[in-house]
């Protein structure tokens, strides 16, 4: 009886160590899985810098004023060609 006490006990105790081994196992590679996410995440954020600064360098003031003149002829209105409309209560002229 004590034989089968003890092959069961053992039994149980492989199990146990082949368990712990297991969950050992599957939390490293969990592991190692967020570290590759975390480095992936940091390499978008430092992308996601480089194309806010890119987009505000293209959308510069002085470099829209000076395709909008040079490649696109065009400049600013005289002031005698200047008309301010006011909003008014109705749509219609009276």
């Amino acid at each position: 009886m004590s034989g089968r006490l003890n092959l069961l006990l053992l039994f149980s105790l492989i199990v146990c160590a082949l368990s712990v081994i297991s969950a050992q196992n599957k939390e490293r590679l969990a592991f190692i899985s967020l570290q590759h996410e975390q480095a992936m995440a940091r390499k978008m954020d430092v992308k996601w810098g480089q194309l806010e600064l890119e987009e505000s360098t293209w959308a510069m003031h002085s470099r829209i004023q000076q395709i909008a003149s040079v490649a696109l002829h065009m400049k600013l209105p005289e002031s005698k060609d200047v008309e301010i409309v006011l909003a008014g209560k109705g749509s219609k002229q009276e």
